[in-house]
């Protein structure tokens, strides 16, 4: 028997299984399935945002027409006339053979770091992050690194001081997950120019980019130097997310390793899910759809704001409940009163009927205990109402607990 393998089991793992955590965010949507709990914590899209006619017709169409091709293997790079339209809606230049079809938006971040990452490489990311994107890079053991930020963007004078030897800067500038915040054009220029001067690459995730409620965001970080970035979209924020189809826009030099890891971790996305995309993309369906999206969840991001202004008692930072007001996208954030922790406050928020994501485990270091991540998409309007008057009553009794 392998001396490193238990009695009970011959199975001898990798190290880097050991960077494989389960997501908290996952972990804490269990707790949601209880009945009667209202959940500020997926990021999970409107279900009343699913365009389910037109997917019923296009299922339809492309079963009718193309069968074969449809149900058939396919090329591990997309299908043709999808990757096609990508390039065609990105506001720069794209090849379409720059563009490669994912598994979601979620598998293009893990063929980014199993080809650009080795073990101990430093990689950078915004301050808090997107949970989702360290569990992808860690697996590859990298020295990962915050850089610092705020409201507007990345501190480049921290970026600067931290850049020396990194693989690459990953970053969200639209309506960022966790923090809904969003990247100003001058902090675009300002990081473009920087990465630029000092060779650092970028990842630009974009998920929810199209997701603005009053004025379109900035133009991309790739667009500006499109040799030097990597870039991610997807399709589970404006169509479907149960159909996990994402894209990758990647500089030539950097393409055909992505491909060939692509080819090695599922051969190809589901040729029936690409051309049923398609066909709902056609003449220009999104242009109508996304403005519906755009309107139901502004529309729930204002009852949440109202709902805190009206439960939430006013005071400064150090006294009581503070968030912003993301102009866009599916999240809010918030920060606790000076001495709590929303680790701490979740079991009693659970208790008033409330659910929410603790904001810790979206940082690489130095987290900020007293965040958290309210996601008001999903719940109704009755419901935003009735899950903030809960939080406000778990922080109350949370907070009653640590005078006593």
């Amino acid at each position: 028997m392998n001396p490193t393998a238990t009695p009970s089991s011959p199975w001898v793992l990798a190290k880097r299984a050991d960077k494989m955590n389960p997501s908290v965010i996952r972990e804490i949507l269990k707790v949601t399935e209880k009945p009667g709990i209202i959940s500020f914590a997926g990021g999970l899209p409107s279900p009343k945002t699913f365009p389910v006619a037109e997917f019923e017709a296009a299922c339809a169409k492309v079963l009718r027409d193309d069968p074969a091709g449809a149900l058939q293997y396919a090329a591990s790079e997309g299908f043709g006339p999808l990757r096609e339209m990508v390039a065609a809606m990105l506001p720069w230049h794209v090849d379409p053979a720059q563009v490669l079809i994912t598994t979601g938006s979620q598998q293009g971040l893990d063929l980014a770091a199993k080809v650009l990452v080795d073990a101990g490489s430093k990689i950078l990311v915004e301050s808090p992050t997107y949970l989702g994107a360290v569990m992808a890079f860690s697996p590859m053991e990298p020295e990962v690194v915050s850089v610092a930020n705020d409201a507007d963007g990345v501190d480049i004078a921290d970026l600067r001081a931290k850049a020396a030897g990194a693989r690459f800067f990953y970053a969200l500038p639209n309506f960022q997950n966790p923090t809904g915040r969003t990247m100003s054009e001058a902090s675009r220029a300002a990081l473009s120019a920087e990465a630029m001067q000092l060779g650092l690459p970028i990842i630009e995730d974009n998920p929810y980019g199209d997701l603005w409620f009053d004025t379109a965001p900035p133009a991309p970080l790739t667009a500006r130097n499109p040799d030097g970035g990597i870039y991610l979209g997807s399709f589970s924020k404006v169509l479907a997310p149960g159909l996990r189809l994402g894209f990758v826009v990647a500089p030539k030099s950097v393409y055909p390793k992505l491909l060939q890891a692509k080819q090695a971790a599922d051969l190809h996305s589901p040729g029936l899910n690409q051309r049923l995309i398609a066909e709902v993309m056609k003449d220009g369906f999104l242009d109508r759809h996304v403005p519906t999206i755009r309107a139901l969840y502004k529309s729930q991001r204002d009852a949440m704001l109202d709902a805190l202004a009206r439960e939430m008692p006013l005071g400064d930072a150090d006294s009581t409940l503070t968030w912003n007001t993301p102009a866009g996208g599916m999240f809010l954030w918030a920060r606790l009163p000076k001495g709590m922790s929303a680790v701490d406050l979740l079991p009693y928020a659970v208790a008033e009927g409330v659910a929410f994501v603790p904001g810790a485990p979206f940082y690489a270091d130095h987290a900020d205990p007293r965040t958290l991540r309210l996601s008001f998409v999903t719940p109704s309007v009755e419901e935003i109402h009735r899950g903030v008057a809960a939080l406000a009553a778990g922080i109350q009794t949370y907070a009653a607990g640590l005078r006593a």
